[in-house]
């Protein structure tokens, strides 16, 4: 693989440092500010037992990450103890946030994650981006991103970098959206038409509804993510860890073919997947009309009783059976997670959908359930990535001046 451009990094793959003394430090910084993540408030005791360094090494990079603003002290540890008492130690509510945006096919999605996973601004802007050019497109996402932003930095923030999920193949390593069908993108550089002078990365909307899942949902090891919009996209997560594929372009569930005889779909090929269970499809069957609450209305007609609906996600649901059984008999996942729109519906999908691949994998299966992040996940998981990124490496974003407005207008 060749090296990713400066600022590009693969989702869910922590960046190697080097075996030097330096490397050491920096590894021992993310070792201390995570374990305070994972299991704080701790004080700075309890931090050294748990990863095995001495109280006075510990000290020295708790004092560097305060300094940093990404840990706090919020006072004695547990009060009336027996004893001096304790500071307690906290990931820091103020300091380097993750930038999270997403663009879909009729909407533009941006939020801002602090370091302990939490939502402090947010934006979502309705826009018909299908044959909308790209720079058109990415240029509307910037000022969102601009504003969240400047949002995040009145509530003590600063831009750490920012991540964007797209409904594309995206190539490994780069910034390129080689080809999103829905959006009528082909050979788009992300980078080229976002300039929010942010570390950036880019990755198809499924991969970070996967990561989300992995990182904030309740979910297994190894799983299969499907998720929905005007689309259906896939990951797979084996082991914790994000299969990209050698070029990046895994996962590619919706232009699997369900009937090779059916009718044309975007990406060139005939019966695919989306063209039975993809949102447009579905509603089509139905005989419903599109529109910007074309999954809630599903779930309304549904709920309701209206047996077209229901004949048309029954339907739906009998196709993801079919294109999810070679996924399942060809890798062996523990669970496949339902996300996205298919969150909403999967009431109506699950019945033929666990019919299908109950009478076509071999073994003892696996289990499908239902995401617990839901259709934020591509949003939430772009954010977290950045996030995750300060805890690998919380030494690359110590220093002043680094992230803030002063990068996203440059």
């Amino acid at each position: 693989m060749t090296a990713p451009p400066h600022g590009a990094r693969t989702p869910g793959a922590p960046e190697e440092l080097p075996n030097t003394q330096q490397g050491m430090r920096r590894r021992n910084l993310s070792r201390v500010l995570r374990t305070v993540a994972t299991d704080g408030p701790l004080s700075r005791a309890s931090v050294a037992s748990r990863i095995g360094l001495t109280r006075a090494a510990v000290s020295t990079l708790v004092d560097e990450l305060i300094r940093s603003g990404l840990l706090e002290e919020l006072g004695p540890e547990r009060p009336g103890r027996v004893g001096r008492p304790c500071s307690a130690l906290a990931v820091s509510s103020r300091g380097p946030a993750g930038i999270g945006a997403e663009v879909g096919v009729d909407h533009l999605a941006v939020c801002a994650m602090d370091l302990r996973g939490e939502v402090r601004a947010r934006v979502r802007r309705q826009a018909a981006n299908r044959g909308r050019p790209p720079e058109a497109v990415l240029k509307e996402l910037a000022s969102l991103v601009r504003q969240v932003g400047r949002d995040a930095e009145r509530d003590g923030l600063r831009p750490a970098g920012l991540s964007v999920a797209v409904p594309g193949l995206v190539a490994r390593g780069t910034h390129t959206v080689v080809s999103a069908p829905n959006l009528d993108w082909h050979g788009v550089d992300v980078d080229a038409h976002l300039p929010t002078g942010l570390s950036l990365t880019v990755d198809n909307e499924a991969n970070f509804g996967a990561l989300a899942e992995l990182w904030l949902g309740d979910v297994p090891e190894d799983f299969l993510h499907v998720s929905a919009e005007i689309g259906i996209g896939a990951a797979v997560v084996v082991d914790g860890r994000l299969l990209h594929g050698s070029r990046g372009f895994a996962g590619e569930l919706g232009h699997v073919p369900v009937h090779p005889e059916g009718p044309a779909c975007a990406c060139g090929g005939r019966g695919c997947l989306e063209q039975y269970a993809g949102e447009e499809a579905v509603l089509r069957k139905a005989g419903l009309a599109a529109g910007p609450r074309r999954v809630a209305l599903l779930a309304e007609r549904a709920a309701e009783g209206d047996e077209a609906v229901r004949r048309a996600l029954y339907g739906a649901g009998a196709a993801l059976g079919i294109a999810l059984t070679g996924a399942v008999n060809l890798l062996d996942p523990q669970a496949v997670v339902l996300g996205g729109a298919l969150s909403r519906l999967a009431p109506w999908l699950l019945p033929s959908l666990a019919r299908e691949l109950g009478d076509r994998t071999t073994g003892p299966g696996c289990d499908v359930t239902v995401s617990t992040v839901g259709s934020d996940g591509p949003l939430l998981g772009a954010a977290q990535s950045v996030v995750r990124a300060v805890l690998d490496d919380p030494a690359g974003v110590t220093g002043p001046d680094r992230g803030g407005l002063a990068a996203l207008d440059r």
